[in-house]
């Protein structure tokens, strides 16, 4: 049994449903990749798909093999990829993942500089509000916020973020300025969300987690420059990563409140597998990214990393 092809046409059969889906894209017959999977069964002595007539499922041990293979062929692409180019040039597909905001505004205005430089090279840019799987959707790098949980994936950290409330000089003078987190309760605070309800915002009380204080959210989105938006133009209190505002609180259009009171705050990370640490192209877009990102200046804070 040719194992690498064995575990192609299995991992080709679970992401397109059934075995003739992957016989069309691999392409093979029917036959063949059903003897192909039956011989991984065979070989690890385990069920790895349970098949129905109009769907494929997989097992626990099928999901297992199903994650490092995806993984080792995507090893082998790097390797076949890497054998084939010129030593002094990277070349290949890089995919990465990134939170919306931080994608739009800051990611990918600086991949126009990288692909001049890696004339080779092609990037994908996901932009996904939520934790990537990153073998399972083939992701080779991750922007992730938050602190890390215990992970087999490596982390560079990019910098800090702080969470900042603040608001427009007219709605201040409107309300008042709020003395304290439990006062914006009688204030309109604007929320960020994709399912309006009850909402709370963190803020620091000398513990190591902070407190949340239940906020009154008069109008909620989705989208963090609408509600910058909204705030400029007077509708209420807004939350939001202070690199996002800096211009604005520079120029007097929003003003930073409650400033005793901001959570600690919270890294950034380029997250990517230890697989890949080796690849030219990995090391290349990493390099240039934490390099990169060393010079923006919104990112320049007391929070930031040196």
């Amino acid at each position: 049994m040719d194992q690498l092809a064995a575990m192609a046409a299995f991992v080709r059969a679970v992401d397109s449903g059934s075995l003739s889906a992957a016989a069309r894209a691999l392409p093979s017959s029917l036959t063949a990749v059903s003897r192909q999977i039956s011989a991984l069964e065979e070989h690890f002595g385990t069920r790895l798909l349970l098949r129905t007539t109009r769907q494929l499922a997989l097992t626990d041990d099928g999901r297992i093999l199903y994650e490092r293979a995806k993984a080792i062929l995507g090893e082998v692409r790097e390797i076949e990829a890497a054998l084939s180019r010129d030593p002094h040039q990277p070349s290949g597909r890089i995919r990465v993942s990134s939170p919306s905001l931080i994608g739009r505004l800051v990611v990918a205005p600086l991949l126009v500089e990288f692909l001049r430089c890696y004339p080779a090279l092609s990037v994908d840019l996901l932009l996904i509000d939520r934790a990537v799987d990153m073998v399972e959707e083939d992701i080779h790098l991750a922007i992730r916020i938050g602190r890390l949980r215990d992970s087999q994936l490596v982390a560079r950290k990019l910098t800090d973020l702080q969470m900042i409330v603040c608001a427009s000089p007219d709605y201040l003078d409107r309300r008042g300025e709020p003395q304290t987190p439990a006062e914006l309760s009688a204030h309109d605070c604007l929320v960020f969300s994709d399912s309006p309800g009850s909402a709370e915002w963190r803020f620091a009380d000398g513990t190591k987690t902070g407190r949340k204080f239940r906020i009154s959210g008069r109008l909620w989105m989705n989208s963090l420059d609408a509600l910058v938006g909204a705030a400029r133009d007077g509708a209420g209190i807004v939350r939001v990563p202070s690199w996002q505002v800096q211009s604005d609180v520079a120029s007097g259009r929003l003003r930073r409140l409650l400033i005793k009171h901001e959570p600690a705050p919270t890294p950034l990370h380029l997250m990517l597998q230890p697989s890949r640490l080796a690849s030219p192209k990995i090391r290349a877009f990493v390099d240039y990214l934490v390099e990169q990102w060393d010079k923006i200046d919104a990112f320049r804070s007391p929070h930031s990393r040196a």
